[in-house]
């Protein structure tokens, strides 16, 4: 993976990893699944349905979290939010090339 600091919001999606920029794992382990169910509504069927917009995720053995870049649009408080914890904790962040980029905002 290459530095690429630049500002510019990728298209698309991001992934954030489980692991800080330092290459530390993050704790809790189970951060991905936490998120994933904040973001969670009931369907009409009364069952727990993920956001579209933000899928777990395994990248090389890594639990992730991808981030579909159309939640800023939907939820723009929701994805100021996420952005501001990835950044608060120092995690990786990719783009669709695999580059680390910083959180966008």
């Amino acid at each position: 993976m290459t530095s690429n600091q630049n500002t510019t919001p990728p298209t698309g999606e991001i992934i954030i990893q489980s692991n800080t920029r330092a290459g530390k794992p993050f704790r809790p382990s189970d951060w991905v699944d936490r998120m994933c169910s904040s973001y969670a509504s009931f369907g009409e069927d009364r069952k727990l349905k993920y956001s579209p917009y933000l899928k777990p995720k395994v990248m090389g053995g890594v639990r992730c979290l991808a981030v579909d870049l159309k939640l800023k649009t939907v939820n723009p408080d929701g994805y100021a939010q996420l952005m501001h914890f990835a950044e608060e904790n120092q995690l990786n962040i990719v783009d669709g090339q695999g580059n680390s980029i910083a959180a966008p905002q």
